[in-house]
């Protein structure tokens, strides 16, 4: 694990952060927490509340404190517009699936997340650009340049946009 009190710190409570969190307490006693932030939706043209993780202590399972850190998640995605709140289970985690499905919660198993780390994000990241399958054929000498929204940053590498894919 790479996680550190420093890192947290610094990407949740910091000049930019990363994400938001709930605390749910029995008394003053922290039981469970919930780790959250806001992704966008193109189909639906709604932000989305996306759930990164949810724990409550073992000895605190099944007294509500997870219903509770989902149902304060709920009203933050309502008051805030969100279309989805959206969060991955294990698919051995049968407990928790049962859990979620309870609550009314659909399990999305056409989607496959896709996840790159380490050397190959680092790899993809800095370049050259990836040559496709023989099928794709660029057409043209057109490019695009990708920009970043808020800070509207161009990147100095030109992308090239590929047209067919066959």
């Amino acid at each position: 694990m790479e996680a550190t009190a420093e890192r947290i710190r610094r990407h949740g409570f910091g000049r930019r952060r990363y994400f938001e969190a709930l605390i749910c307490r029995r008394g003053r006693v922290p039981i469970g927490l919930a780790l959250y932030y806001f992704t966008y939706s193109t189909f639906l043209g709604r932000p989305t509340l996306y759930l990164e993780d949810l724990f409550v202590l073992p000895e605190a399972r099944g007294d509500g404190a997870g219903q509770a850190l989902l149902r304060a998640l709920a009203a933050i995605a309502v008051r805030r517009g969100c279309g989805r709140m959206e969060w991955t289970v294990l698919d051995w985690n049968t407990p928790s699936i049962r859990f979620y499905r309870k609550l009314g919660a659909s399990l999305r198993r056409e989607w496959i997340l896709t996840r790159l780390t380490g050397a190959p994000l680092r790899r993809l990241a800095r370049g050259p650009e990836l040559r496709g399958p023989r099928r794709m054929r660029r057409r043209g000498p057109r490019r695009v340049h990708a920009t970043r929204s808020r800070e509207a940053t161009r990147l100095s590498t030109p992308v090239r946009k590929y047209d067919d894919v066959f």
